[in-house]
């Protein structure tokens, strides 16, 4: 049955692409902000050209048994660039998959008019064109979940990086706030991110200030205890700040120990710190 696809396809021509497209840009899913007619139009026609193609390369009965095969590569490389493109951009689920869905109409429109008159042959050939849509639509939602995942883990790396900022406070004194949870993939990344910029600014005191962590629970004291005996090794001394009355308090319930870590309860505290092991001293002068 696919010779008979490929048969009304062919014959379909434009008219079946502009139907579709008109299908496409008038859906109240159509996000006119990311998509010009125009490009609906282009990526419209590329699909069913691709499709065309790889129905005659198949020369398959069951679409659906040979979709993975070597004929249906450049239809699983268009679709993987076009939906890729599209998670990228922002689109959401419904809009993706309304890609594929809104195609069944003109496409069944099309077997009705070239073989009503043999409704044997038309059901079969409906039958192939819903199982082969029906596999295309799981591909496309396989490349989108990928592509969103992909997205998310890059935003994820991204913030890390954003939410891991060292500060240099003075010549030799490196500072790091700390804001939200700590967990064990964060602390790694503030870990890695304190002890590079300690060996590239050649610091010999890190401020590590957790004003804006909400809680410390005995796993974030020991991530914390293990960064600052990472930076010991390296020749820098750490202090804490920023450790709230209700933060000391939890820690002394819970029996947390930081054992020899310098501590203060304000940055400003752990900043006359880090002056005094650099030999400075904060002063103030008077007024003329």
């Amino acid at each position: 049955m696919t010779s008979v696809l490929v048969e009304v396809l062919n014959g379909a021509g434009e008219e079946l692409v502009d139907r579709w497209v008109s299908l496409q840009t008038e859906s109240v899913l159509f996000r006119a902000d990311l998509l010009a007619p125009e490009q609906v139009r282009e990526e419209s026609s590329a699909f069913v050209s691709q499709l065309c193609e790889s129905l005659e390369r198949s020369g398959a009965v069951d679409p659906e048994a040979t979709l993975d095969g070597e004929p249906w590569e450049g239809m699983r490389a268009f679709l993987a660039a076009l939906f890729r493109s599209r998670a990228q951009r922002g689109f959401e689920p419904d809009e993706v998959a309304e890609f594929l869905l809104l195609f069944k109409l003109p496409l069944f429109e099309a077997l009705q008019k070239e073989l009503g008159e043999d409704p044997a042959k038309l059901v079969d050939a409906v039958w192939d064109a819903t199982r082969l849509m029906d596999r295309l639509g799981l591909y496309t939602t396989q490349v989108y979940a990928r592509a969103k995942e992909e997205v998310i883990a890059r935003q994820r790396e991204e913030l890390l990086e954003l939410s891991t900022p060292v500060v240099t406070l003075w010549e030799g004194i490196l500072a790091l706030p700390l804001i939200g949870t700590l967990d064990s993939q964060r602390t790694q990344q503030v870990m890695e991110v304190l002890l590079q910029e300690i060996v590239d600014q050649e610091a010999s005191v890190a401020i590590l200030d957790i004003t804006g962590v909400p809680t410390v629970d005995s796993a974030t004291a020991q991530h914390l205890v293990r960064t600052m005996r990472a930076a010991r090794l390296i020749g820098a001394e750490c202090i804490i700040s920023g450790i709230r009355p209700q933060i000391a308090q939890t820690m002394v319930t819970l029996g947390i120990d930081l054992g020899q870590v310098e501590s203060r309860s304000t940055m400003a505290g752990a900043l006359r710190v880090a002056f005094s092991r650099r030999g400075r001293k904060v002063v103030a002068t008077g007024e003329a």
